[in-house]
Order: structure tokens, then sequence, then C-alpha cells
């Protein structure tokens, strides 16, 4: 991978145009478990299908043993404290071993922390659960707009998610990491990517940064889908950047570098493309649908002309949204000496000096969509290769989470307005949202089945299911189901992820994320 991003494109647009374009859910609620104690949860019993040792789950008698040990440990009791460290490392050996004879050696599954997160025990709860579950990999949220670093250390361009005080110097992060580990799981960052939250935009330096379309609207005021706006058009997670802005890429490198110092054993990009509107505006089908109108994306566009004809046409194709029979006219007029509007990766028709303006005219307008279409693509490829490039120096996993369906085409012009180009993507894994709604695993399968074909070799697929145990929800069958239809029908894939820990305890999490630290 580059490590670093130039203002000139790092590959030619030519494979572009040669190339064939191939929801965040609603959150709800599933599980219940009962309140005890100081606002802690008993331990919900894992899904009903023990049988199965694929799910490598741990009995329910332990379970109850285990929490019951914890809980007496966390009152000072030194013999219950000895006597869960021991259960702890039992459980863990019995999911390793268990995953090694599986078909699922990697199961993993998605977390965001809170506040109260930091509480004494309340760590260990939330591992403790998901090793119950069989799982051996969590991916927890490092950022969403707001950094899971401690305060005191936080020199990134975003709050810390923790501001409490009294809890300057909590490291969330490296508790996780470390509490995770003791239980053996392995610890992925999840972070947002081209979606650096409204905070971001607050000051004059950051809203240099931010996408703005043809029409000088942000995605702060466009909207998405899946985010409800406040009646001032506010919405309440979603600031997309340019990814070409000098200072967008600087803020999130000092970001991904304070990360790595935790040693996480991965990092899993997510938002890398631009946001989905709401309707028809789901669909770009001209250059002012597109988010290259930033400053630095436009003059970095500017420089992939070749010749004066060139710059001239892009920079009216870009005021206008379109470009006239006039427009070809008036450029040939001021630069006669030039035979045919050049810029990076096009080649002119072999009889374009020669051919009528309305014969040569519908074909240069289509190379101008493709180029500005090629252009914004490639700005959430770069940015992804930059971010991830440093990860993958220190020898740690980089995971790139991307939507199946965001690189397609929809009619002669249209493309789905996210541009998420997830197969020209470099990092070590990739994990498709396989979200369809079919109430089947077909549809899912087939979703996974569209990224195996093109994977490059050296990319681990992981797809990441929606849904919760022992039941379908939202149209999904449940996770068993799901997870059965997709090693029946692709045997290659080895690992898998749920989305999300706060389906499954759903409970705990209202908890979690409405209690106030005091």
């Amino acid at each position: 991978m580059d490590c670093t991003l130039h203002k000139h494109l790092s590959v030619s647009l030519s494979v572009w145009y040669r190339h064939k374009w191939h929801q965040k859910l609603l959150l709800g609620v599933f599980t219940t478990s009962s309140l005890v104690g100081q606002g802690y949860y008993a331990q919900s019993s894992p899904a009903q299908n023990l049988q199965n040792s694929d799910y490598c789950q741990i009995p329910l008698a332990e379970v109850n043993a285990k929490n019951k040990l914890r809980l007496a440990a966390q009152k000072g009791d030194r013999n219950s404290q000895t006597q869960y460290n021991e259960i702890v490392k039992k459980h863990v050996n019995f999911v390793q071993q268990c995953r090694q004879k599986s078909w699922l050696k990697n199961q993993a599954v998605w977390i965001r922390l809170y506040p109260c997160d930091s509480r004494p025990g309340a760590l260990e709860e939330i591992f403790d659960r998901m090793v119950n579950k069989g799982y051996n990999q969590v991916y927890v949220a490092t950022f969403y707009g707001k950094a899971l670093l401690p305060r005191s250390s936080n020199n990134t361009a975003w709050n810390s998610v923790l501001t409490t005080r009294g809890t300057d110097k909590t490291d969330l992060l490296a508790d996780s990491i470390q509490k995770g580990h003791e239980r053996g799981l392995k610890v992925y960052a999840w972070m947002y990517s081209l979606n650096f939250g409204p905070e971001y935009g607050v000051t004059p330096e950051g809203q240099s940064a931010v996408a703005i379309n043809g029409r000088g609207e942000t995605t702060l005021f466009a909207g998405e889908e899946g985010f409800q706006k406040s009646t001032d058009g506010d919405t309440s997670s979603v600031l997309f950047i340019d990814p070409y802005s000098d200072k967008a890429r600087d803020d999130y490198d000092r970001l991904v570098k304070e990360v790595i110092r935790r040693r996480p054993d991965g990092m899993l990009f997510d938002y890398i493309r631009f946001p989905r509107g709401q309707g028809g505006k789901s669909i770009a089908s001209q250059v002012k649908d597109l988010w290259i109108y930033g400053d630095e994306s436009r003059q970095t566009l500017a420089a992939l002309a070749q010749n004066s004809k060139g710059t001239a046409l892009i920079d009216r194709f870009l005021a206008k949204g379109t470009i006239t029979i006039n427009d070809l006219k008036e450029v040939d007029k001021l630069y006669p000496n030039e035979v045919s509007p050049l810029w990076q990766g096009r080649t002119p028709l072999e009889n374009e000096a020669t051919m009528s303006y309305e014969e040569k005219f519908p074909w240069i307008e289509w190379d101008l969509w493709q180029l500005t279409l090629a252009h914004a693509s490639q700005g959430v490829v770069n940015f992804l290769q930059r971010a991830a490039a440093p990860v993958a120096q220190q020898r740690l996993k980089t995971g790139a989470v991307f939507f199946p369906e965001a690189n397609q085409p929809v009619g002669r012009r249209g493309y789905d307005s996210r541009l998420q180009a997830w197969d020209q993507f470099s990092t070590s894994e990739w994990h498709p949202m396989a979200y369809a709604t079919c109430n089947q695993s077909n549809c899912i399968t087939e979703q996974v089945r569209r990224v195996l074909s093109v994977a490059p070799a050296s990319a681990e697929v992981v797809p990441a299911l929606a849904g919760n145990w022992s039941k379908p929800t939202e149209g999904r069958p449940s996770l068993e189901v799901q997870m059965d239809g997709i090693h029946r029908s692709l045997p290659q894939i080895h690992s898998i992820s749920h989305f999300a820990f706060s389906w499954q305890e759903p409970e705990l999490d209202y908890y979690r994320s409405s209690c106030q630290l005091k």
C-alpha cells in the first residue's frame, strides 16, 4: 500500500472506464434478561441449540457459576476471585479448542462501549458474555465522531467518549484489549472513516475539509438513509469529509497512530464511502450529485487535465453540471493548436479530429462523466490505502467494511450514490455487510458469493451478519440459519461476525448507554 497520498491519482483512470460496477440497520430489541444488584444483569442463556459444536457456546450451568464467582470477587472475596480466574481460563481453552475443530474458526461480535463500562467489573461482565456465546473476536467501536481515547492524552481532532470528572486517564480501549485478551478474544478497533461526525465541522478549519456537492450542500444537511433529521436540518451522527482534503487526512492519520499505540489485533475501517441519499438522491446520475466540489477535490481533478482543452471542459462540466456543443466550439476557438481535449485515462476516438460536433459531443460528455465518477471513487479508495498503511506496517490486521451493493450501476448513467468501490480495496480482510432481507438465508449467501467472486487471494472474506440467536428478525432468519446457509454454499468461508452485541443484550445495552457516572 502507498504510505502517502499525492495530489495526483495513484492509478490510471483508464481502469475505471473498463470497470463494471458490480442498511446501517435500525436498532431493534430481541432478547430479555433480568436486572439484578446495582445496575448489572444476570447472565442470559446462550442459544438453545447447544448440540451444534460449531457455535462453541458455554453450557448454562458453567455460565451461571462463572457469573456468581465474578459478582462475589467484585465484592472483595479473594477465594471467589481465584476460582473466577480459573474458570475464565477454562472457558478460554474450551472455546479455543472448539474453534480449532469447527469449520467456523473465528466468530466475532460488534460492540460500542459507553462511559459506564469504565466501572469496576463492567468490561469483565461484557466480555464474559461474549465468550459464553462462543465468540473469540470482538470489534470495539473506537471512533464514531468521538474517540475511545483517554481525555488527558487525546491529541486528536475529536472529543473523547469518556469525559466525566475523575476519568481523564481512563483508557477504555486499552482496558478492552487487555480484558479481551485475558478471555481469549482478539480485539479489533472498529473505526468510522469518511464519516467524521458533526462536531468536526464546527471550526473553520474543519469546515474547509467537509465534502460538498455541486449544489453547495454538505452531508450534514443532505441527510442519509437510516438517519433522522431534526427540525433544524441537522443529523445525529453524519458528516462526511472530502477524501482529498490534506487536513482531514492528517487528522485521521493522527487518530490511527494513537489507536495503533494501544496494539489492537487489527483495525476495521467503516464508512469508506460517500453517503446514501434518500429517495431519488440514492442514485448519482449527474456530476452535481457527486461530493467532489471541495477546494482540494476540485484542484486534484483539475490536475488530471493533460492539455488546455481538457482543463477548460472539466471546469465547465463542474460549473454548469453539463457541457453543450457550444462549449466544444468555444474551447476549440480558445485553443486551436490542440486537436482533442485530454485528461488522464482518456483516449480520443480514432477519427475525432474530423468528426462533426454533433457526432463527437456524446462521447466527450460521457468521458467527462466517467472521469468525475472515477475521481470521486478513487478518493475513497486512496483514503483507505493511506489510513491502513501504518496499521499493516505494524503487522496488524486491516479490514474494510462495506455494502456488497454499494458499487453498482443504476440504469444507463446512474450509480449507487455511495460510490463504494470495494473491489478496489486492498486490506487484508474484507467485511461485507450481508444484510439482505428475504426471510431466508439464500439472498444473504448470494451477497457473500458476489464478494468472493472478485476478492483477491490475499484478502480473507469475513461476512458480517445481522440478527440474533435462535429467532428470525427484520426479514432475516436466525444467526444459526444464516451461518449454516453460508457454510453449505460457501465452504471456503471460515470467519463470520455478528452485528451487534446490543441486539443480543438489549436490556444490558439500554442500561449501559443510559446510566450516568457519578
